[in-house]
């Protein structure tokens, strides 16, 4: 990053809506009273966003009286405080919530500092902790760990104290330099213990949030305000292992779903009974994620002291541009309420790369009623993947010629997306912005920050033996598990694909979370029978705390379906059946069979299908826990840290015990070269994920 002028730097601070301050060149002891009061300031502090010069630090101090709070900020280079090197004063109102957000610039490279806020009367916050970035041409390797996915109202935060307690030990080159949140950061969805009063799966259902207002849907209650999700992140914030993580080291935020609507996009909500204009909401969702997270993020306006929300009305979207993006002013004034998508440099190493998978989404067609025909309860959560092909291209498909209907065993079912523009996820304008620094990046690896997952989901029912179904699959080969991310945007994801191949772009990667489970893979375009030409290397993470795929199968899955054995394998005297989901996404429905039959590994795996996913080393759908990842000149490695299902709070420092440790790598390829992933199982067993 090159340096800025202090007329640039406060600039800057101005776009993002945040507090400046400056560092001194001579370092002095703290002038300031302080007397921690972590009472006054209950949800900590942070820090976000490093550039190699400064970072965004963050606080709340909320006021009995209504009236606006002055702090004085400290940043120093030893927790004592006895050598200042930043201060400024900063002030928290009751427009933002009583949030403060401070940019602090002219701090130096890839330095540890720490940092406190405190009121006119002494009272301060705890210290935090914090790093600055590498500079731009520091050879040396950078570690990070990205995570996604809690929900405190039925998991533990276990991973966080994990976490910690490594890095706490870990030699002072092998400590983490910032933590890569991917979303979820809150569930907008909550029930409350009186809606689930045997609790949720395996979970029982804490009270964590009450919403002022919200709105009950069912069993569950949203927000509908911005008190609603300003109440929603200071619940999160009170839990002890979250914030103490937050006071330690520095994090890159983005949203995913349930920061604003769990089935949500643009302006949108679905709870199931069609798409509901809720830009009001849409609004109130970006305004409480920038209050909260201290991110490099402009506010609306560029406001000192204020988010300024544009004033918007729930009005009916129905007019689409070639690209999917709704045209009602609006629905355009809430999205573009917060841009949050941008780029973070640390060292000659990493540029991070961070896009937002929501906001300018086109309607993800398989999910849609009108694709219901192309599923079966005979053949639960498989959807044919050429029916997935063609509803993703839309009018595109087959160099424009796309079918009127889809064969569906039988039947035909209409072809809905044959007259609307391909299925994105990126939207034009961020996805130019993406293409054009993936283009420019002279970094090493460049590391998409994606909340959603890259790695194809496959399975080959056509392989299924004749008898165990009442009629053969109804597809005409492979299937997919229905769309949501980049595994279906098959044409979104080619034209990425495509650059980086042509481009000759190297260390090309991919940091995702969002599925609740651990997946280690190569990024292609396509698998076989078409040519599997990989371009990069994807990781996944195993959610924090929220439920999984395989525990919603252990108390939803039918034991007398047919199909079970893809699924899960029932061991006599077994606290839990074993996932075969794991072996069906890797190896296909034979092994599965003969693994739920005989329990023979060995014998399960020689009954491969070899093209179902020649892209995936890894899967476990039932991981928690976090990954980190290693990048320097030479290779880029991950390690999966995945703990037991963190259903009540460990007690011990260390978070609990381990499942298992897996490390992959992948060496620097040459333009021309495919990646390679190589595994070692570090520590536990990760059983039928490896």
């Amino acid at each position: 990053m090159a340096s800025i002028s202090r007329r640039e730097f406060l600039s800057l601070a101005a776009a993002l809506g945040a507090s400046a301050a400056w560092g001194c060149l001579r370092p002095r002891p703290s002038r300031v009273t302080w007397t921690e009061r972590r009472d006054l300031y209950p949800e900590g502090v942070a820090s976000g966003d490093p550039s190699a010069d400064g970072v965004v630090l963050w606080t709340r101090r909320p006021g009995g009286d209504g009236r606006p709070i002055p702090l004085t900020l400290e940043v120093a280079e030893d927790p004592a405080f006895a050598r200042v090197v930043a201060t400024a004063r900063a002030v928290a109102a009751p427009e933002n919530d009583w949030t403060v957000r401070v940019l602090v610039g002219r701090l130096g490279p890839g330095r540890e500092l720490w940092y406190r806020f405190t009121d006119p009367g002494g009272a301060g916050s705890r210290v935090g902790r914090t790093i600055t970035a590498p500079a731009d041409d520091d050879p040396r390797a950078v570690r990070f760990a990205f995570v996604s996915c809690q929900d405190p109202t039925i998991g533990a935060m276990n991973a966080w104290r994990r976490m910690m307690y490594e890095d706490e030990r870990a030699a002072p080159d092998e400590r983490l330099a910032f933590v890569l949140h991917l979303g979820d950061f809150v569930y907008e969805v909550v029930n409350y213990p009186e809606d689930l009063p045997r609790g949720y799966l395996d979970r029982t259902v804490r009270e964590v949030v009450r919403y002022p207002r919200g709105q009950k849907i069912r069993d569950f209650h949203v927000p509908v305000d911005l008190d609603d999700y300003r109440a929603l992140y200071r619940a999160y914030l009170h839990d002890p292992d979250l914030q103490d993580a937050r006071a330690r080291w520095p994090f890159v935020c983005m949203w995913d779903n349930h920061e604003f609507s769990w089935n949500g996009w643009q302006s949108l909500q679905n709870f199931g009974a069609g798409n509901v204009p809720a830009q009001t909401r849409k609004v109130a969702a970006n305004q409480a994620w920038w209050e909260y997270q201290p991110a490099r993020v402009a506010s609306p306006n560029g406001s000192l002291d204020a988010f300024r929300a544009p004033p918007v009305a729930d009005a009916p979207i129905e007019h689409f541009d070639a690209h999917g993006l709704g045209q009602e002013p609006n629905n355009l004034a809430a999205v573009g309420s917060l841009t949050a998508y941008r780029a973070l440099r640390f060292g000659r190493h990493l540029d991070l790369l961070v896009t937002d998978q929501h906001s300018y989404r086109s309607e993800e067609p398989t999910g849609r009623p009108e694709a219901g025909g192309l599923g079966s309860r005979e053949f639960p959560n498989f959807m044919p993947q050429e029916a997935m092909e063609i509803l993703d291209a839309g009018r595109a498909f087959d160099g424009g010629r796309p079918p009127a209907t889809i064969r569906f065993g039988d039947g035909e079912v209409p072809n809905f997306r044959r007259d609307e523009p391909p299925q994105t996820v990126l939207g034009a304008a961020q996805k130019q912005w993406f293409l054009e620094r993936l283009r420019g990046s002279r970094a090493t690896w460049k590391v998409w920050g994606n909340s959603q997952g890259v790695l194809d989901f496959r399975a080959d029912p056509q392989h299924l033996p004749p008898g165990l179904t009442s009629r053969p699959w109804p597809g005409a080969g492979y299937a997919g598990f229905g769309g949501g991310d980049h595994s279906s945007a098959y044409v979104e994801r080619a034209e990425i694909y495509d650059v980086v191949a042509r481009e000759r772009i190297t260390g090309f990667a991919c940091v995702s979370g969002d599925r609740h489970s651990f997946w280690a893979g190569l990024m292609a375009k396509a698998l076989p029978p078409a040519a599997f030409e990989p371009v990069g290397v994807a990781l996944i993470t195993g959610s924090i705390s929220a439920a999984g795929l395989v525990e919603a199968f252990e108390h939803r899955f039918p034991k007398q379906h047919p199909l079970r054995a893809l699924f899960l394998a029932d061991r006599p005297g077994a606290p839990r059946p074993e996932p075969t989901v794991n072996m069906l996404l890797r190896h296909g429905v034979r092994s599965c069979l003969e693994y739920a039959a005989s329990g023979d590994r060995a014998r399960a795996r020689a009954l491969s299908d070899p093209d179902n996913a020649p892209h995936l080393a890894f899967v476990d759908m039932g991981g928690h826990g976090y990954a980190t990842v290693r990048a320097s000149g030479e290779a880029i490695e991950s390690e999966f840290v995945c703990i037991p299902r963190p259903v009540t709070r460990s007690e011990t420092s260390d978070g609990g015990p381990l499942r298992y440790r897996v490390r992959h790598s992948a060496a620097l390829w040459k333009p021309g070269e495919r990646p390679a992933l190589a595994q070692q199982v570090v520590e536990g067993d990760p059983g039928l994920g490896a």
